[in-house]
């Protein structure tokens, strides 16, 4: 492995302590301010706090698949950590990989230390979800947006553009 690929796995490393931190942080101090199913309201009706224990994987879905959720997660967790550790040369791909990763392990610390993950963010029309939940959403997203950012990149080198 060389120095950059390195830095990267490091760079993800840090990022998913990040927000593991910062999702078991949150979810500490709900579980310690909130009643299960207790609604205080933040920003008007904006947003609110709630304290949902979910069963399912992220806002709610497959709640009650225990076995099934577990066996998604952990496909998608191998998917993803393939893809980085096949692309690590690709910039900034340690921040989406960092990001799924964290909230993965966020969620999965809830499922076995509590049974269920705890959701506290609620939105108008959304059901109620965490940080890890936020992350893994985001990450996705922005892991998609740079591969694809990327390969146009290596296109346009390719035919001599860039």
């Amino acid at each position: 492995m060389t120095t950059d690929s390195r830095s990267t796995v490091a760079l993800a490393g840090l990022t998913a302590i990040a927000v593991l931190a910062i999702d078991q942080a949150t979810k500490v101090a709900v579980r310690a301010s909130l009643d299960p199913g207790e609604e205080r309201e933040v920003l008007g009706q904006v947003v609110e706090l709630v304290y949902v224990r979910n069963t399912g994987v992220a806002f709610g879905q497959l709640a009650g698949n225990g076995a099934l959720v577990a066996i998604l997660v952990a496909a998608a967790v191998a998917g993803l950590l393939w893809y980085f550790f096949t692309h690590l040369s690709t910039p900034w791909i340690w921040l989406p990989a960092g990001m799924v990763v964290g909230g993965a392990l966020g969620n999965l610390i809830d499922r076995v230390g509590e049974g269920a993950v705890t959701d506290f963010v609620k939105l108008p029309g959304w059901p109620a979800f965490n940080v890890a939940d936020f992350s893994i959403t985001a990450g996705v997203i922005l892991m998609v947006l740079i591969a694809e950012l990327h390969a146009r990149r290596l296109r346009r080198e390719a035919r001599g553009e860039g």
